[in-house]
């Protein structure tokens, strides 16, 4: 729970706040997803907090009842293609960037990322997700949304295991890897797919 959203205090100078966060940054596959949330000024939902602090069913639950009470959001998903070509910072920032210029906001929230080149004011908070209710639910829209996908390449690669490790590098993937070689869902600009690449060249 957030006891005091950063909002509280924003919402009077700013009427319409957006929040801004990411889910798949680290993951060696599947893509990324940044989501931008915004509420009406002065909204309240205690249940609302950082998405990793959620089990699945509660972020399941809140994900249906923040779009329903968002006054606006947006998802944009982000292809593992994109993230070898840009590299995961400048893919997540070209996102955020262009969900903030897209939202009718007056002032955005980040979840610590810089956004250069925006023509909104602007404010990048360390562990925002933990302090305004705009971005924890950006970030629960984010999480829910990615995890979802990688429930479906479970299916399609079972012996993955994707629906456990969500793509993060864990022992069990890595064993995958080796064993089953690189998938198109795999990040070829990361150390442990780029080294597997490189292997299966000889």
């Amino acid at each position: 729970m957030i006891e005091r959203p950063l909002e509280w205090d924003l919402w009077d100078e700013h009427s319409w706040l957006l929040g801004l966060d990411e889910a798949g940054r680290g993951p060696i596959a599947g893509p990324l997803v940044v989501a931008g949330c915004q509420f009406v000024p002065g909204y309240k939902n205690p249940e609302i907090d950082d998405s990793k602090k959620l089990t699945e069913k509660k972020r399941e639950k809140l994900f249906e009842q923040i779009k329903e009470d968002a006054s606006w959001f947006m998802i944009l998903i982000v292809s593992e293609k994109v993230i070898d070509q840009k590299n995961i910072y400048r893919a997540t920032q070209e996102a955020m960037l262009e969900i903030a210029q897209a939202a009718p906001c007056d002032y955005v929230l980040s979840d610590a990322m810089k956004l250069p080149g925006l023509d909104k004011p602007y404010e990048a908070i360390i562990k925002g997700d933990s302090k305004s209710i705009s971005i924890a639910a950006a970030s629960i829209l984010a999480k829910v949304t990615r995890d979802r996908i990688m429930v479906e390449l479970d299916q399609k690669y079972p012996e993955y295991g994707f629906k456990k490790h969500k793509g993060y590098p864990t022992k069990a993937h890595l064993q995958a890897l080796d064993t089953y070689g690189v998938l198109p869902c795999h990040r070829r600009s990361y150390g442990p797919v780029q080294r597997k690449c490189e292997l299966t060249l000889f």
